[in-house]
């Protein structure tokens, strides 16, 4: 782990030579307390350094109450002084008139560098982050019981006011035509993997209602023989999805709910009625996005230059999104409510706690999770608005929102004017509205990945995985390949070279253009051959570059009639299937790096 010291100082030099700093003493402190607290001072504390940093952004001012771990001299830290000087006054801690962007820049890409990367969480915060699990779980319960009649009724009628016609749409949908499921490549609470999804024959009885396995399970009424072999489950005998603990933060890990096969095989279905509604909707499709950032990209920009939209972010937002509220959104739909209650799961297998009921509608790994949140938090925001204007809106009101208002999953972004009152409303429905990345004052603004501050982008690149140490880590090979890429293209050009000397002792590491399919290094320059091949009809320059091999886990159902014949059934588009597609499916067990001679471009 030594190796991400150094690159810590070596973008700390750098950073310092862009912006006109003296980073002898921040390398020298970064150093002594990697020394004493390892890599937790890397990936933990520099990361709420720069929150506090945000922070007193926000405020125009740093206060006493912020940089914690840190010595002070004067109203300022130590430690990047020579950046802070030239944001922040010393003497008062107030910004300064003309803030240095590049400085402010230069914060955030040194403090944030490790505030990603994917490593192991210690026992001792997987097991909180699992006890928060069920703690956030009862405490959906609590919301659910403070839920007035006031409040049910007000949040039905918003609801219906902004998606009666996208409902309706889908009702239309589900009476007219059937619906076309799919499998993801992910993992399945069976452990049911890869094509061996589509031989499975389980079924839940709450599903059957809705959605007949004779229609779902089998390529066509010829097969219902078939039939026999299906596996009916309860709603008291059904598969919980099972909770996992994966790679996010050292500081706590992201909490998945593997679904089982049934469960999100339809509902993939259901999510594809509710982008195509989503999509012939025009008002709904400012409002909320569901396949592009860069509308609430492009509104935390002007934002930051405004100061007329605020940029909100919800803590555990997936997992406080009751099932209640999903329930009242669909009151006045039943056909739609009874489809999407059908393909929810109702309990979850948690480590350490065992089988537990769900309040929450789903947790992250529902294919329904993110569509659920964006209309749910849509809801709440209007409601607040008209909370604020102490009538309730019409459809006529909502169209003077149009680019004011846009939610993608739990980043929101609001008028300025409403922002504490669209927080109190969110909290009152029992959310969490994350304070450390929120922004509603000062000319800093934070959305969907980019961080903008008075209408420059201060983004920064963060690593994601540790750095390689040998050519069989192929994972780490690819990503840090990536982190030297976007190092390049931010300007950060002393480390990208730095990560240079280390990916060339790995593998061959040529300059190529972006489209190329081996791990190559970008260049505003362009490519460079190193040497061609001639043939009769082709005649192109080629590049010994590494490439990835990540092949797909063997799951061959070539023998098995029934299921090839349902996932050609199934396919969508219109390319047709490779043969090797019924051998092979899924995500990649392991990653492999191989060297061949290849076009740069």
């Amino acid at each position: 782990m030594k190796s991400h010291l150094l690159l810590s100082l070596v973008v700390t030099q750098e950073c310092g030579d862009i912006v006109g700093a003296c980073t002898i003493r921040d390398r020298k402190t970064i150093s002594d307390r990697y020394k004493h607290e390892g890599m937790s001072f890397l990936t933990i504390t520099l990361p709420q350094f720069c929150k506090d940093f945000e922070r007193s952004l926000s405020r125009s001012e740093v206060r006493r109450d912020v940089f914690q771990a840190f010595v002070w001299h004067a109203g300022l830290p130590r430690f990047l002084s020579g950046f802070l000087d030239k944001v922040f006054d010393r003497g008062t801690g107030r910004l300064l008139d003309d803030a240095c962007p590049y400085a402010i820049q230069a914060v955030r890409q040194i403090s944030l560098l490790h505030s990603k990367i994917e490593i192991e969480c210690t026992p001792e915060r997987d097991q909180r982050a699992l006890d928060g699990y069920i703690e956030c779980e009862a405490e959906v319960k609590v919301a659910d019981g403070l839920l007035s009649e006031e409040m049910v009724d007000e949040f039905v009628y918003y609801s219906n006011l902004l998606f009666r016609d996208m409902f309706l749409d889908i009702e239309k949908s589900m009476f007219s035509e059937y619906a076309i499921p799919k499998h993801g490549p992910g993992k399945t609470a069976e452990r049911v993997e890869g094509n061996f999804k589509f031989a499975s024959r389980s079924w839940t009885d709450r599903l059957e209602k809705v959605f007949p396995a004779g229609d779902y399970l089998l390529p066509g009424h010829h097969y219902s023989d078939e039939y026999g072999a299906v596996t009916w489950a309860e709603p008291g005998q059904e598969l919980p999805v099972r909770v996992v603990l994966v790679p996010k933060t050292p500081k706590s890990p992201r909490i998945i709910a593997i679904e089982p096969v049934c469960m999100q095989y339809m509902q993939q279905a259901l999510l594809r009625w509710f982008k195509e509604a989503h999509q012939r909707d025009n008002l709904l499709k400012s409002f909320i996005g569901s396949r592009y950032q860069a509308p609430n990209q492009r509104l935390a920009l002007e934002g930051s230059i405004t100061g007329a939209l605020a940029t909100l972010d919800l803590s555990e937002a997936s997992d406080r999104v009751s099932n209640r509220h999903v329930e009242l959104l669909f009151q006045r739909h039943s056909l739609l409510a009874e489809a999407v209650g059908a393909t929810r799961s109702l309990t979850a297998d948690v480590p350490t706690h065992g089988v537990i009921p769900l309040s929450k509608f789903a947790s992250m790994g529902s294919a329904m999770t993110f569509a659920m949140e964006s209309i749910v938090f849509t809801t709440i925001i209007f409601m607040a608005i008209g909370r604020q204007l102490s009538r309730r809106l019409t459809r006529k009101d909502l169209k003077s929102f149009l680019g004011e208002v846009c939610v993608y999953g739990d980043d929101l972004i609001v008028p300025t004017t409403y922002a504490p009152v669209v927080i109190e409303c969110l909290e009152s429905y029992g959310y969490k509205v994350n304070s450390s990345k929120s922004f509603w004052t000062g000319s800093f603004r934070e959305s969907c990945g980019k961080e903008y501050w008075s209408g420059h982008d201060v983004s920064v690149v963060k690593a994601r995985s540790v750095l390689p140490a040998s050519r069989k880590d192929g994972h780490e090979i690819s990503a840090t390949v990536a982190l030297r890429n976007l190092m390049y293209k931010q300007g950060m050009w002393a480390t990208a070279r730095w990560l240079d000397d280390r990916i060339k002792k790995l593998i061959p590491f040529p300059i190529v253009e972006e489209s190329c399919a081996g791990l190559g290094r970008y260049s505003f320059l362009g490519w460079k051959a190193e040497r061609g091949e001639a043939g009769e009809c082709l005649q192109r320059p080629l590049v010994r570059a590494a490439r990835i091999h990540a092949p797909s886990p063997l799951s061959d159902i070539r023998d098995d009639g029934v299921s090839s014949l349902l996932k050609w059934f199934l396919k969508q588009g219109e390319d047709p299937f490779e043969l090797e597609s019924y051998e092979r499916l899924g995500r990649p067990a392991a990653v492999n790096i191989k060297v061949h001679w290849m076009p740069p471009f």
